[in-house]
């Protein structure tokens, strides 16, 4: 099958990948243009994991206050390059991180950010409530671990639904745009402030 360039183009407008890596991706497809949608996401995803480790030193400070100015976030983004922080694409990243952060008031960035204490608090408290609740005590422990997992989406930053588009992740919109700047990526802390807590 025939790949056109109006095609390429329209995978590229949708995703922000290269224009080779949309070709290819298309011509792996054979031209359907969901089935490359995901192969690009899943590319993108592999190679987002592999510049994990490298270093996030530059970055910005972005900051959001809803209006009314009764409620405000700043939030620190950082990436590898200067000039990747310039880029209105990063900054705009930058915004819409500040606004779930408004939005949905998260407390820690990170799971691994929750300190083992409260994790095991909590684990408690959903197998008391699935004891309480009658529930056979081998299916006890997944009780608590689906509980836990929800726990999680709400309290971390990355596991909360995308406010914009709750298909994706935080952490899933933030592996998106490593995969298109090709620089690590990565929320360093944030506050939130409302006026009377």
């Amino acid at each position: 099958m025939a790949i056109t360039a109006q095609q390429v183009k329209e995978l590229r407008d949708q995703t922000g990948a290269g224009m080779m890596e949309c070709k290819k991706a298309l011509a792996q497809a054979q031209g359907d243009f969901e089935k490359a949608i995901t192969i690009l996401r899943e590319r993108g995803l592999a190679a987002a994991e592999k510049r994990a480790a490298r270093e996030t030193r530059e970055g910005i400070i972005g900051q959001y206050i809803h209006a009314g100015g009764k409620l405000g976030v700043l939030v620190e983004v950082n990436c590898e390059t200067d000039f990747v922080a310039r880029t209105e694409e990063f900054q705009e990243l930058v915004r819409d991180i500040a606004m779930q952060i408004a939005a949905a008031n998260p407390s820690y960035v990170r799971r691994e950010d929750v300190s083992q204490e409260e994790v095991e608090k909590e684990r408690e408290i959903y197998r008391k409530q699935a004891l309480a609740a009658g529930k056979p005590e081998k299916v006890v422990d997944r009780i608590v671990e689906g509980k836990l997992n929800k726990y999680y989406s709400e309290v971390c930053l990355y596991e909360q639904p995308f406010i914009k588009g709750p298909e994706l992740t935080v952490e899933e919109l933030i592996k998106s745009k490593i995969a298109t700047f090709k620089e690590n990526i990565s929320t360093r802390r944030f506050a939130r402030f409302k006026v009377g807590e």
